[in-house]
């Protein structure tokens, strides 16, 4: 359960991507994530943020569908990383669903998959529920990782088969 501490601290954090989101004013205010997990099969459909206003319970409903699949725990996920996936998402189209690869990911399974591969990170914002892998069904990576991009509000990694994106620092790879 996300304490009242960590959801405005992650507020506060969106909060930084004021200026992408300024570029969304005439649009609907409402925030909604239509998601797939592809490691648990689990599925959420979910308005988050409704005329300005985040949904608590809907945000602790993010964070466990988030959560780390290896070892379940769960950690509140940036809201400024659920506000640029949502605009990333209702650029393509605004009933598009979200296949999630990952968001949260524990210590351990971190280690896991630096183990396995050259290209985890040791200190990855997934780490810290600052980030998430995610694909859109129907639509390249390459198209997603441009419009990612174009918001200029952190991380964007493109892969073959997702992309990543983060509210760190800006750069891409």
């Amino acid at each position: 359960m996300i304490s009242r501490r960590n959801f405005l601290k992650s507020c506060l954090v969106g909060a930084s991507l004021v200026s992408f989101r300024t570029a969304f004013a005439s649009r609907s205010t409402d925030r909604v994530l239509d998601m797939e997990n592809i490691h648990t099969g689990e599925r959420l459909n979910i308005p988050y943020c409704l005329a300005d206003v985040y949904d608590v319970e809907a945000l602790e409903r993010i964070n466990y569908f988030l959560r780390c699949h290896y070892t379940n725990k769960v950690l509140p996920i940036d809201v400024g990383v659920l506000d640029l996936l949502c605009n990333i998402k209702d650029m393509i189209g605004r009933q598009r669903s979200i296949q999630i690869v990952s968001g949260y990911r524990s210590d351990v399974y971190n280690e896991k998959l630096a183990r396995e591969s050259r290209n985890i990170s040791k200190n990855s914002l997934h780490l810290q529920g600052r980030a998430i892998d995610f694909s859109i069904g129907g639509i390249s990576s390459s198209k997603i990782a441009r419009l990612a991009q174009s918001f200029g509000a952190g991380g964007v990694g493109k892969y073959p088969e997702f992309v990543h994106i983060d509210v760190g620092r800006v750069r891409s790879w």
